[in-house]
């Protein structure tokens, strides 16, 4: 809101210094320190009005180290991470770029899919919490929207032939900037390390002759409801030690925050030849305060955690998280910015599948790691959670940095 506002006052009345809203990094600066000082400052009203309300933690018991002192803390704290990113997202982001409408209804979605499910657990005593059916019908809802808004808005849009210079035009006596290249419809992504680097899903459809293209959401909008809902779900089961979830999330949301920034920049998409996605820029801001909340969290749910953020937060992260990398084309690159994801979630498939699979040959069924998620399998080992998550955190940065070289390394 106050872009508009600043706007009126630069363009309108030609305050001087207005201007400077105009500039995505200074917008992207102040939405992450008002992000962060709303979720230091004010998470502790939350926690305490969550604690005045018992909303408390209900500990399965499992056998782990410290479990029983967990019991009874306040959760819900997703409600934190939420409120700080929004406030500053409303008051600094330009609100009719499609990607941030797009970010905004994720995040109040996959919030309320995780609110349902935490309060569920907590005032109706149901540890089960939400039916997962009905959890997979929510992401399969925002799947479909998202993936719809992102193949037939026509604001949404690609540009790959950055190199061509920009042309002069003159119109009605006055000359313009007209941009040489061609914005078009298109669903190519990224293929990291590979040169020509984009896959565009329309050619798996290629065996039906002329005018496949135009059924390429037959395959791109399941493939945007498989991501969404596979990196929810692991954002979900890596919320399992304190702080392991925010931290991790932060680490990966800086990555994308990279990719945002330089592909929706003219110049820099041109100097590292990668796709200009025009617009999505303004994600930067997004996701500014995002990682601004995500850290500001973290100041209640490091060891020992006052707040666990609940579905209500490990749900929407997973859903922020998903619907960033599709909107600048870096899914495929998912599995190595979210590769703390991966692991917990491949850790409880093979753990359940391997059970499963020597109970019907043995008769007894055999586990391969101590406890699942992967988290839990080192907390059995004997290891302190602050170390697990602290090396964890160190896994997760070093992927990033990977994800992020993969910009010139190919």
């Amino acid at each position: 809101m106050l872009y508009y506002l600043f706007e009126y006052f630069d363009k309108t009345l030609d305050i001087p210094g207005t201007g400077v809203f105009q500039y995505i990094t200074f917008r992207s600066a102040l939405a992450f320190m008002l992000s962060l000082l709303l979720s230091t400052i004010y998470g502790k009203r939350v926690i305490n009005f969550l604690r005045r309300q018992q909303v408390g933690e209900t500990v399965r018991e499992l056998g782990l180290a410290g479990q029983n002192e967990k019991a009874g803390t306040p959760t819900m704290g997703g409600l934190i991470i939420i409120v700080a990113t929004l406030i500053p997202v409303l008051l600094f982001a330009r609100l009719h770029n499609i990607y941030i409408v797009l970010l905004i209804v994720t995040t109040l979605w996959m919030g309320t899919i995780g609110f349902v499910d935490d309060y569920i657990k907590i005032f109706k005593k149901d540890k089960q919490g939400l039916k997962g059916i009905f959890k997979v019908i929510g992401q399969v809802g925002l799947g479909i929207i998202v993936g719809a808004v992102l193949y037939f808005n026509p604001a949404v849009t690609v540009r790959t032939d950055t190199g061509r210079t920009d042309v002069f035009k003159t119109v009605v006596n006055s000359t313009v900037i007209v941009p040489a290249g061609v914005e078009e419809k298109s669903t190519a992504t990224t293929i990291p390390f590979v040169k020509n680097n984009e896959f565009d899903y329309a050619e798996v459809l290629s065996f039906m002759g002329d005018g496949y293209e135009k059924w390429a959401w037959l395959v791109f909008i399941p493939v945007v409801i498989f991501i969404i809902t596979a990196v929810s779900n692991g954002a979900n089961l890596t919320d399992g030690i304190d702080g392991l979830a925010a931290g991790t999330s932060a680490i990966s949301v800086l990555a994308l925050g990279i990719f945002t920034f330089v592909s929706g920049n003219i110049i820099f998409s041109n100097y590292l030849n990668i796709m200009y996605i025009p617009n999505s820029g303004e994600m930067t801001v997004f996701i500014s305060a995002f990682v601004g909340a995500l850290i500001g969290f973290l100041w209640y749910n490091s060891y020992p955690a006052s707040v666990f953020m609940g579905d209500t937060g490990s749900l929407t992260i997973g859903g922020i998280i998903a619907v960033l990398a599709i909107a600048v084309r870096k899914e495929i690159l998912i599995v190595l910015f979210c590769g703390i994801f991966l692991a917990e979630s491949a850790s409880v498939i093979i753990q359940v599948t391997y059970f499963k699979y020597t109970k019907k040959r043995f008769g007894e069924g055999r586990r391969i790691f101590l406890m699942s998620p992967l988290h839990h399998h080192y907390q059995k080992k004997g290891y302190h959670e602050s170390k697990i998550v602290t090396r964890f955190w160190i896994v997760a940065v070093m992927l990033a940095i990977l994800s992020i070289i993969t910009l010139k390394l190919r």
